[in-house]
């Protein structure tokens, strides 16, 4: 193995289409990074859910940084946050996600990337 390994989104080893939205994985240091990018309008619980997992939030934990556009989550409780760009972000298990404004939200993943494929 050389020293240096160098990985784009742009080639990355899985991509998972969605409604309205798009995951990408890069497998790298022996840990998996995703890249999220979801459409104005995009919701988890309507989008991704769908009927067939029978799930009306989102299960899986995710860590990670705002790129681009805006992102609200709703927890289980009723708790409301909002995401923006420049936002290092933990989310728990439980919750609902919803593209704010006419601006894709776009995403990097840096833990939960795998768990949350495994659910969409």
């Amino acid at each position: 193995m050389s020293d240096v390994r160098i990985k784009r989104f742009d080639d990355a080893d899985r991509s998972v289409e969605l409604v309205k939205g798009l995951l990408e994985v890069i497998e790298i240091g022996g840990m998996a990074l995703g890249r999220a990018e979801y459409e104005p309008g995009w919701r988890w619980s309507r989008d991704v859910a769908g009927d067939e997992s029978g799930q009306t939030l989102c299960q899986a934990s995710h860590v990670g940084i705002v790129l681009a556009g805006e992102n609200k989550v709703t927890m289980a409780d009723g708790t409301v946050h909002m995401m923006r760009p420049g936002d290092v972000f933990e989310v728990g298990p439980g919750h609902d996600s919803e593209v704010v404004g006419d601006v894709p939200y776009v995403s990097i993943h840096l833990k939960g990337i795998e768990e949350y494929i495994e659910g969409t």
